[in-house]
C-alpha cells in the first residue's frame, strides 16, 4: 500500500500536524488520519536519535511500522533543523519494507528432456505395486462412527 505522510508546521502555534493518506486505488488517494504533536518536543526527539523520534511521534492512533518510522526519522532530520521549511511530504511503499529478490539465471542451459528421463528410478511395477492396495473405506453395521455414509 502505497501512503504519504505530510508534515506541516505552525512555528506561531507551536505545532506539528501530521496528515496521513493511502492510495485506495491507482492513482486515487484518500485521507485517513491526523496528529497533531508539539512542535518542540518532536524537535527535540528528532535530535536525540530514532528511537527518541519513535517513542515521541508514534500513539496509540497512529503507529507506523518500523520501516516507515525509520524511513519518516531519516526524511525529517533537515525539516525540523530549517526553521524556513513548513510543509514536507514523504511517500511510502509497504513493499520497501520486503528484501528485494534475486532474478533466477540457470547458469548452463538445462534440456528438460534429458531430466525426464534420468530422473528416479521409478518404473512400472513399482507404480503397480504402490497402488495394489484397495482405498476404499468398508463400514460393517456395528460402526457407529461419524464418517459413515
Amino acid at each position: 500500500m502505497r501512503q504519504k505522510i505530510r508534515f506541516e508546521k505552525n512555528i506561531k502555534a507551536g505545532k506539528l500536524t501530521i496528515l496521513e493518506s493511502s492510495e485506495v486505488d491507482p492513482g486515487v488517494v484518500m485521507p485517513l488520519h491526523e496528529e497533531e504533536y508539539d512542535l518542540d518536543a518532536i524537535i527535540e526527539a528528532s535530535k536525540n536519535g530514532e528511537q527518541a523520534f519513535a517513542s515521541v511521534f508514534r500513539r496509540r492512533s497512529f503507529f507506523p511500522t518500523e520501516g516507515m518510522t525509520t524511513k519518516l526519522y531519516e526524511n525529517t532530520l533537515g525539516f525540523f533543523k530549517d526553521k524556513k521549511e513548513v510543509k514536507l511530504v514523504i511517500e511510502y511503499d509497504d513493499a520497501e519494507a520486503f528484501p528485494k529478490e534475486e532474478e533466477f539465471v540457470l547458469e548452463e542451459e538445462v534440456e528438460i528432456e534429458k531430466i525426464l528421463e534420468t530422473d528416479g528410478t521409478s518404473d512400472e511395477d513399482e507404480i503397480k505395486e504402490i497402488d495394489s492396495e484397495d482405498d476404499t473405506p468398508k463400514f460393517t453395521p456395528e460402526d457407529t462412527s461419524e464418517h459413515e455414509n
